[in-house]
C-alpha cells in the first residue's frame, strides 16, 4: 500500500475533526413525497400552516433519529474514523432539528387540515384520557325489579286461593315468600279472614294447626261430611293402637321396647300400623342401644286440631288414685 492510500493516523484524524456546531450547514435534498389520489406535494405545501415545518422533513428527521448511528452521536460517542467522519454529525444535527420540529408540531395540533390528517390533539382512534389508553366502562348488572306491594283486597284473595289447594297446613313465612310480601302482613290478614268466615257463618273455617294455616269444615257439619266421605264405612283405630299412640305422644321420642314395657305387651305390629297410616314416624336412633326412636307426625296434630304437642291435655286428671301403688307393684 502506498503512502497516499494509507489512511491518516488517529492523531491526524483527531486534529482534523471539526465539532458539529462549528460546521457550516449543508442543504439537505428533500426526498420525493408520495403522490396519491388523495394528496399531492402541492396540496401538502398549500395546506401547511404558514411558517410551519414540512411534514416530509419531519418524517425524514424522525427516521434519521431512529438510526443507531444518530443515537450514538447524540449520546456523545466517538465519531467513526476515516475521511467521512463529518457526515454522521451533520445527520445528527439535522435529525435533532427535525425531531424538535416534530415535537413543536405535536404540541401545536393538527397539520395539513382535512387532507393531511390530525396529529396530536384528537388522534385517529378518538380522544383518550390523560395518562393511558381509553378506559372501557364496566357494565352494571341489571338490578332486580322491586317487589310489587299488593293491596289488602288482592292479598286477601291470593291467600284464599292458595289455602284452597294446599293439602297440609302452610306456614306464614312460606306464604310470604310465595307472594313476595312482608311476613308481618300475612298474619293479620289471615286472622281477619278467619274472623270473617266465622262472622259470616260459613260451613268451613280457617284455623291454625300444626304450625300453619288450613281450611277445615266446621264441627257442627261433621255428620254430613262423614256421610259423604265415608259412605257409612267407619274406619277407627283399635284400642291397642290408641294406647300405643298415646304413649308415643306423651313420651316421644321413644323406642319400641320402652312402649312395650309401658303397655306390658309387644307392640311391634301396632307400631307398623301407625307408621303406615302416617301418625307415627322414625326420628333417629338411641345413642346407647341404637334402637329406633319414634314420634308423632304433623298429620297427628292436624287430625287432633293441635298446633303442637304442648297443647296435649295433662295426664294427671286421667290417672287412677292408686297409681303409685301400681307402680310399686310392677317393680
Amino acid at each position: 500500500m502506498s503512502e497516499e492510500e494509507r489512511p491518516d493516523s488517529l492523531a491526524d484524524q483527531a486534529a482534523a475533526w471539526v465539532p458539529p456546531w462549528d460546521r457550516p450547514a449543508q442543504p439537505r435534498p428533500e426526498p420525493p413525497a408520495p403522490v396519491g389520489p388523495a394528496q399531492t406535494p402541492e396540496d401538502l405545501g398549500s395546506k401547511r400552516p404558514p411558517g410551519g415545518p414540512n411534514p416530509s422533513k419531519i418524517s425524514d428527521g424522525v427516521a434519521a433519529a431512529a438510526e443507531p448511528g444518530a443515537d450514538r452521536h447524540r449520546q456523545g460517542a466517538e465519531p467513526p474514523r476515516g475521511a467521512d467522519a463529518g457526515a454522521p454529525g451533520d445527520d445528527a444535527d439535522t435529525a435533532g432539528a427535525d425531531v424538535a420540529a416534530a415535537e413543536d408540531l405535536a404540541a401545536g395540533g393538527a397539520v395539513g387540515g382535512a387532507g393531511g390528517g390530525a396529529v396530536g390533539g384528537d388522534g385517529v382512534g378518538g380522544a383518550a384520557p390523560e395518562g393511558g389508553a381509553p378506559r372501557r366502562g364496566r357494565r352494571r348488572a341489571p338490578e332486580p325489579p322491586p317487589a310489587v306491594v299488593l293491596d289488602d283486597a288482592e292479598l286477601r284473595g291470593a291467600l284464599e286461593a292458595i289455602l284452597l289447594v294446599v293439602d297440609e297446613p302452610v306456614a306464614e313465612l312460606t306464604l310470604a315468600q310465595v307472594l313476595e310480601q312482608s311476613p308481618e302482613r300475612i298474619g293479620p290478614v289471615l286472622d281477619d279472614i278467619a274472623a270473617g268466615y266465622t262472622a259470616a257463618g260459613h260451613g268451613f273455617e280457617l284455623r291454625r294447626a300444626a304450625g300453619g294455616w288450613r281450611l277445615y269444615t266446621r264441627p257442627e257439619y261433621a255428620t254430613y261430611v262423614e256421610r259423604f266421605v265415608l259412605d257409612g264405612q267407619s274406619v277407627r283405630l283399635t284400642q291397642a293402637a290408641l294406647e300405643t299412640l298415646a304413649v308415643v305422644a306423651y313420651k316421644q321420642p321413644v323406642t319400641r321396647s320402652r312402649i312395650s314395657a309401658i303397655r306390658g305387651v309387644n307392640c311391634d305390629g301396632v307400631i307398623r300400623t301407625l307408621v303406615s297410616r302416617g301418625l307415627v314416624e322414625e326420628c333417629g336412633t338411641e345413642p346407647d342401644s341404637g334402637a329406633f326412636l319414634y314420634r308423632t307426625t304433623t298429620m297427628f296434630l292436624e287430625k287432633l286440631g293441635l298446633n303442637s304437642v304442648n297443647e296435649l291435655p295433662p295426664l294427671a286428671p286421667f290417672l287412677p288414685d292408686d297409681v303409685e301403688e301400681l307402680a310399686d307393684a310392677t317393680r
